[in-house]
Formats: structure tokens, C-alpha cells, sequence
């Protein structure tokens, strides 16, 4: 994805597909932020540059172990995501699509992750999710982490270094919402500034 419009999140970056933000480096994927002046290819001036990668239209998933292994950056202001939209997300829209949030990760919380999903009556901050906080004084981003979501027919489940946190069955949902995760989704990540 392309662009500084915000991306419903009063995000601060333009994303690009410059090397400098996303790369092979070693064998490893490296998507990096970067504090510059840039002008991007929707002609929004931002103060940030980073990295939005999405399958859209290459692969998708329906159920299974979704994992990735990923070391995060330090620091206020970032919000680093693993996460997934239903492939109708282009004709029905989010949050009709659903989303699953495998990780995110709010750099003025370095103990923390959360994993969430987002439907038709709980998305945004009413997004249902479950969270994990390290005890041991170590911050996320310190090392690298396992992130996976081992999704079934009813029900997701979050891990972290195989370390489940969180569950969500439809019964989990408000009462009339829709289970909209019985369809593939498409995997982003992403580096968001802001």
C-alpha cells in the first residue's frame, strides 16, 4: 500500500515501496520507519516514511496456524502489525470483511501485545481482543517473538512464543453481531508512525 492518507488511524507516515522501508536484508524481511520529509503518490506531504506489505491478490488463507516470526521496534510512536482482512474487503468493505489482528504492538506500551478481531457491530475501539504482558521486565521488542493465530471454523486463538492469551468464539461476539471469519483473508504488516 502506497500513500499518507492516514489509513483510518490518524497515522502520520507515508507508506512507500522504497527500499529504504522495506527490504530482504540477511534472509529477513525488514520493513523500517524513518523520520523525513516525503511527499508520496497521493501528493500527501508527511514528516514519516514507512512499510505496509499485503498478499492482496497473491495468497490468501482460510483456517490453519498463521505465524510469523518477528523482532519489533523500540520506541513512542510506533505500532508495528501482523494482521489480516477478508479478501471481499474491496467490494464489502471493512469492517464487513473482519479483520484479525494477530499482533499489534503500541510502542508506549513495550510490554504489551494484543491480538484482536474487528466485525459488523465490534470494530474500531469496540474491536474484541485479548492482550499479553511480559513479567519479566524484558520489553517486546527486545528479542525475537513467535506471533501466531491458529484459526478454526468458530473459534481463533492467540499465541506468543506459543504461549496462548486469548480466545474468541462467536459466542464471544455482542448479542445479533455476525462471525465474519468463515471466508480467506489476506496477511499485512506493516509499521505505522503516530
Amino acid at each position: 500500500d502506497l500513500g499518507g492518507s492516514g489509513w483510518g488511524n490518524n497515522e502520520l507516515q507515508s507508506y512507500t515501496d522504497r527500499r529504504v522501508n522495506s527490504r530482504i536484508e540477511g534472509g529477513r524481511l525488514v520493513l523500517e520507519a524513518h523520520e523525513e520529509t516525503f511527499t508520496g503518490t497521493d501528493g500527501m506531504q508527511r514528516s514519516y516514511t514507512s512499510a505496509r506489505l499485503k498478499t492482496l491478490g497473491k495468497a490468501s488463507w482460510q483456517y490453519g496456524r498463521i505465524e510469523a516470526r518477528l523482532k519489533l521496534p523500540k520506541g513512542r510512536g510506533l505500532w508495528p502489525a501482523f494482521w489480516m482482512l477478508g479478501t471481499n474487503f474491496t467490494t464489502i468493505g471493512w469492517p464487513t470483511c473482519g479483520e484479525i489482528d494477530i499482533m499489534e504492538h503500541i510502542g508506549r506500551e513495550p510490554l504489551k501485545v494484543y491480538g484482536t478481531v474487528h466485525g459488523p457491530g465490534y470494530s474500531g475501539a469496540g474491536g474484541i481482543g485479548g492482550s499479553l504482558t511480559l513479567s519479566n521486565g524484558v520489553t517486546v521488542s527486545d528479542d525475537l517473538h513467535l506471533f501466531a493465530v491458529e484459526w478454526e471454523t468458530n473459534r481463533i486463538r492467540w499465541f506468543m512464543d506459543n504461549q496462548l492469551y486469548f480466545t474468541v468464539t462467536p459466542a464471544s461476539l455482542p448479542g445479533g453481531a455476525q462471525w465474519v471469519f468463515d471466508h480467506n483473508h489476506f496477511l499485512l504488516l506493516n509499521v505505522a508512525v503516530g
